[in-house]
Formats: C-alpha cells, sequence, structure tokens
C-alpha cells in the first residue's frame, strides 16, 4: 500500500499562464500528480522534467511526505507554456531567464512582455519564410503537374 500526503500545498505564484483556447483535461481530472503522470501527459521523459527543475526552468515543484514530486495543474499550466516557449525556438537559457523573471514578480512585467515580444517578432518572420518556401514549392509543384501532362518534345 502507498501512502501520500494529501495536505494542500501552496506553490509560489510562476505567473497568470493561462492556458489560451480550449483546456485540455488533466489527468483522471484531480489537481496533484506524480512525474510519471506529468510525463506521460506531457509527453516530456522524467529526466527532462527533473532537469527543468534543476535548472530552475520549473518552479520548485513541491513533495510529498516521503520525498516524491507532487506536480499540480498550475505546473501543467506551465510545462504547456514552455512548450509553446520551446516552439518558438527560444534558447534554454533564454526560457530560463524568463522563468527567473516570473519568480521575481510583477515588476518584472516590462521585460518580460519584452522578450515575449521579441519571440513573436521571431516567429512572424519565420511564418513569412515558410510561406514563401511554400510559395516556390507550390510553383514546383505546379511545374511538373504541367510537365507531366505536355505531350513529349521530339
Amino acid at each position: 500500500m502507498t501512502v501520500t500526503d494529501s495536505t494542500p500545498v501552496k506553490s509560489p505564484p510562476m505567473d497568470a499562464c493561462v492556458p489560451v483556447g480550449p483546456a485540455h483535461p488533466r489527468p483522471d481530472g484531480q489537481d496533484r500528480y506524480t512525474i510519471s503522470e506529468v510525463a506521460a501527459y506531457t509527453g516530456l521523459s522524467s529526466p527532462t522534467l527533473r532537469w527543468y527543475e534543476q535548472i530552475g526552468l520549473m518552479p520548485q515543484v513541491e513533495r510529498s511526505h516521503s520525498g516524491q514530486r507532487r506536480f499540480d495543474n498550475r505546473d501543467l499550466d506551465w510545462l504547456a507554456f514552455v512548450g509553446k516557449l520551446r516552439l518558438t525556438g527560444m534558447p534554454i537559457a533564454d526560457m530560463v531567464r524568463f522563468a527567473e523573471l516570473v519568480r521575481r514578480g510583477e515588476v518584472t512585467f516590462d521585460e518580460r512582455r519584452e522578450i515575449l515580444e521579441q519571440a513573436r517578432r521571431e516567429v512572424v518572420a519565420r511564418i513569412a519564410e515558410l510561406q514563401d518556401t511554400v510559395a516556390v514549392l507550390d510553383s514546383k509543384i505546379d511545374f511538373y503537374a504541367g510537365a507531366r501532362r505536355a505531350p513529349e518534345r521530339a
């Protein structure tokens, strides 16, 4: 039989990382998760989750009386946000810096906004490059589709 501490513990506020769009159901609809449950839910490995905590990318995760990590919904929201930052191509060091600013509180709002605005500018530039690439691919596809229909040349 496994006994876990069910005493609610408040995590220090990380940020209001409220998911945008439809909410994803949480594992078992609860607010306390083991590292294996979080790994299964997020697709991140347990070693990656431990590493995120070690380097300061995650807040200090609460522990049960036996020392097991107990993640909560706020941690899942934060990990979803970190996943979006990763998709922007933001370096880990910059994500850790952002997490440090979040821990420092509201006085860092302007700096955090600047970081996110820069990341957004970079994403928009990459989208434009990809749209240009799609246009080139479409042109080549059209060329080859037309070449197949054209009569053979003698």
